[in-house]
């Protein structure tokens, strides 16, 4: 057979993403605060983009004015780029005439009863940081070279109020005597919150003793042995501080009183608090969901804007403002698009798990991604974005999405099974009800799962009672023992 070059003719079929696919994909994946960020950057970068005022009207999103056919062009393109993206979903028969959770605080106005004002105080800011404090401490007691040590050694407390960091070290770094580090500190020591400065756990304790003029021998043996008490070794305790039962239990209670973590009483930085991306709420009709759209701004396109500026303008800036134009209108329906499917998917979250919804966790079903894909004809993939970093509220609570998703349990009767997060939910029970002279195993919580109709083995059990926080029960025993 010769060698030699040919032209082939071949036809195949491939998936393209295109650019506004994947920018849709990418939305869609987005929490409700980082669509917030997204969006403000859309509004810097495109001037065809405007927010609409709070009581304006309309749902299109489209600003009234200019029929350019460049305009109306824009807007064919932005349909054709979305529609590659999914097809049309249902929109939720939501009953208008109830009302919703409300997005911000100004909504309440008017709402409240006769005689019910807003308390403006609920919105104040919490006191300053913990170092905030500090630092106003020292400059009431210190001056001049003191102050400076004083100064470095609040900025190594941490959020607990514990120091982290090696005064040699320190006093070396400052070219001054380590006999100062050590002087200024045990007057950091004295501030308030008692027990700030400590560099471990006992000398915590023992400086908040000392406040509070506790700190005899006995007392003094009990904090160097710190351990012991943990461990509940209260005859080695009794034998070691020369106490009897009496003043043992005194010491404890005592102790029980001490902040081991002072620092924390400012609350540090501070978790961000969780804004909920969707609001669940049980109707006349049925269940409601709605899309918080509080945090999120209301797109329009500016077309007056885009025909004043295209009029005259070269071609290449009509070329421009055509891309623009093309853009904000795709951005508006995406929008538009992710709110459907974030509401079609919730709304089918809501319907397997009404028992959760009415009678709480201990009525969740196992749920996986792929049934919810196969009940709304959504792909599995989407149905993973949606639900990621996205919460939302309810009557029970604030709740991620991910949430009600849960492998099952089976039944040791029948072909049922439970929701693994209903058994978590039923050890918790047991074990926050527990008797602390019978403290439960492992094999006998196993034991009454299984009386109670879930197979479960221990090993299970233990994955769980971990996963949620929870000692064994030599661990649990000593906890209620020093608990009293």
């Amino acid at each position: 057979m010769a060698l030699g070059p040919r032209l082939d003719l071949r036809q195949s079929q491939s998936l393209v993403m295109t650019p506004q696919l994947q920018q849709a994909i990418k939305l869609l994946a987005l929490s409700n605060l980082e669509l917030e960020a997204y969006l403000a950057e859309a509004l810097e970068g495109n001037p065809l983009l405007d927010t609409a005022s709070p009581d304006s009207e309309g749902g299109g999103g489209d600003e009234v004015g200019g029929d350019a056919p460049a305009a109306e062009a824009a807007s064919l393109e932005a349909d054709q780029a979305l529609s590659a993206n999914g097809g049309s979903e249902n929109d939720l028969d939501v009953d208008l005439t109830e009302s919703f959770h409300h997005d911000s605080a100004s909504d309440n106005v008017g709402l409240s009863g006769a005689g019910e004002d807003i308390d403006f105080d609920s919105f104040a800011e919490h006191e300053g940081t913990l170092h905030d404090y500090l630092l106003a401490q020292v400059g009431e007691r210190f001056g001049g070279i003191e102050a400076i040590v004083a100064g470095q050694l609040v900025a190594l407390i941490d959020e607990t109020g514990y120091l982290r960091a090696d005064l040699a070290e320190l006093a070396a770094q400052l070219g001054v005597p380590l006999a100062l580090v050590e002087a200024v500190l045990a007057g950091i020591q004295c501030f308030d919150p008692s027990g700030v400065g400590a560099r471990d756990l006992a000398e915590c304790i023992a400086i908040q003793a000392r406040e509070a003029d506790r700190y005899d021998p006995a007392m003094a043996t009990m904090i160097a042995h710190l351990d012991l008490v943990a461990k509940g070794a209260f005859p080695q305790l009794k034998r070691i501080c020369g106490v009897d039962d009496e003043d043992l239990a005194d010491m404890i209670r005592e102790l029980r009183g001490y902040d081991p973590r002072p620092g924390l009483r400012f609350g540090g930085d501070g978790a961000p608090a969780v804004v909920p991306d969707l609001y669940i709420r049980q109707t006349a009709k049925g269940w409601a969901v709605e899309i918080n759209s509080g945090t999120l701004p209301r797109l329009l396109v500016n077309r007056r804007y885009y025909t004043e500026l295209a009029q005259g303008a070269a071609a290449k800036s009509k070329a421009w403002l055509s891309e623009q134009l093309a853009g904000a209108n795709w951005l508006v329906r995406a929008l538009d698009q992710r709110q459907r499917t974030i509401v079609k998917v919730a709304s089918e979250i809501v319907k397997q798990q009404e028992g959760f919804f009415l009678n709480g966790v201990a009525h969740m079903r196992p749920l996986t991604l792929r049934q919810v894909a196969e009940a709304i004809g959504m792909h599995e993939s989407t149905v993973s974005r949606v639900t990621s970093n996205k919460y939302l509220s309810c009557a029970r609570g604030l709740f991620e999405l991910k949430y009600f998703f849960s492998s099952g349990i089976s039944a040791t009767e029948g072909d049922g099974a439970v929701s693994a997060e209903a058994v978590k939910s039923r050890i918790k029970a047991m074990i926050e009800g527990e008797d602390a002279k019978a403290i439960l195993s492992d094999e006998t919580i196993a034991q009454r799962l299984s009386t109670e109709g879930h197979d479960i083995a221990r090993r299970t059990v233990v994955k769980y009672r971990e996963a949620m926080g929870y000692g064994s029960s030599v661990q649990r025993r000593r906890q209620k023992a020093l608990a009293g």
